[in-house]
């Protein structure tokens, strides 16, 4: 069994709870997608599925290689390509469609996306630095203070904390619980909120 498929972010709203209580919930669109490749043990080594995100246009222009790969599996082209892990023992081949009905409601998963950039920030916002004396006079109100000694190492040490570009990483979420499944329509409703805006695209991934 497939243990990961793509989504797309849609927003966010509430529902409710069994006991009444009011949940703030993300709304994403998971699949469908359909299995490219198989990668195995043998030939890989690991095990895995390659999906592409059944969404939108087709790709404009797709390479040789990628179009072997497609017509192999007799799928038409995606536009997202992304490999999720695979059950030991469990006979997923090329061309099968991946569905959100893997996840149920209840289950917690980890969700992969890429945050919201915010450019070029300081670091009273980047990292939380409390910043200096707000009175009158005082000079030093957001600036980040020393970052190294000047007699030695006369340097400024890698990964120093200071003002940068904001944004836009590679996040994880794990401990993510699944609100309510709506088949119908391959939506997913999780709680709390996820990375990325609206139509960001995201990977889901079991345990």
């Amino acid at each position: 069994m497939v243990q990961g498929i793509l989504a797309k972010k849609i927003g966010m709203t509430q529902v409710f709870g069994d006991s009444g209580e009011l949940i703030a919930v993300t709304v994403v669109q998971a699949g469908p997608c359909v299995v490219v490749q198989r990668r195995t043990s043998e030939n890989d080594g690991h095990e895995a599925a390659q999906l592409g995100l059944v969404a939108g246009k087709p790709p404009r222009r797709v390479s040789k290689a990628l179009q072997g790969s497609f017509a192999k599996a007799g799928v038409p082209p995606t536009r997202v390509l992304c490999e999720v892990p695979v059950a030991d023992g469990s006979e997923v081949k090329a061309g099968d469609t991946v569905l959100c009905d893997i996840f149920a409601a209840g289950e917690v998963i980890r969700v992969v996306g890429t945050s919201k950039g915010k450019g070029f920030q300081g670091a009273v916002k980047r990292h939380h630095f409390r910043g200096g004396a707000a009175s009158h006079g005082s000079m030093f109100h957001r600036a980040p203070g020393g970052i190294g000694p000047s007699a030695y190492p006369s340097r400024v040490f890698p990964g120093t904390r200071m003002a940068g570009r904001m944004g836009g990483d590679k996040t994880t979420l794990k401990h993510v619980k699944v609100v309510k499944v709506d088949l119908e329509r391959n939506l997913l409703f999780l709680k709390g909120a996820v990375p990325g805006g609206r139509n960001a695209l995201l990977r889901l991934v079991k345990g």
